[in-house]
């Protein structure tokens, strides 16, 4: 199963404080290590939401707003694509993650949320979907190895 693991941003993140050299080494320790084991499949951290955008759909409009955006604790500050055998799996690598109470001194949040799989769409997915998928997974596996 892949998992998203998703840091919450916060404060810091978000005004654009850079981690310690410590926390650095130690996360750069802990993905070796996520690495070594097969779990980690990709891994980055984002700039603040004042370097982004939001785009709304509300009927066929395309609304754009620039950031920085209010909700702190709505926000993303990075996030790891992994490969475990469970959610407990990832929960328990999730409890490793390096963290520095003097770089993030109020509480710092992380989710794990299951990627879709294209069995999950069931009947949903046509066969015709379900071929284009593959292409177009096919592709991407294809850009990324030249």
């Amino acid at each position: 199963m892949r998992v998203m693991v998703i840091i919450k941003a916060n404060e810091q993140s978000e005004a654009g404080v850079m981690p310690s050299e410590k926390l650095l080494t130690d996360m750069g320790n802990f993905n070796e290590e996520l690495v070594k084991a097969g779990v980690m499949l990709a891994g980055e951290g984002l700039r603040p939401s004042s370097k982004g955008k939001r785009v709304k759909f509300s009927g066929d409009k395309r609304i754009v707003t620039d950031g920085p955006f209010a909700e702190t604790k709505e926000l993303v500050a990075g996030f790891w694509l992994w490969k475990v055998n469970s959610l407990d799996e990832a929960v328990e690598w999730v409890k490793r993650i390096p963290f520095d109470p003097a770089s993030s001194p109020d509480n710092t949040e992380i989710e794990i949320r299951q990627v879709g799989e294209i069995e999950d769409f069931g009947a949903e997915l046509t066969p015709e979907a379900r071929a284009q998928e593959e292409r177009l997974r096919a592709e991407l596996e294809k850009q990324k190895n030249s």
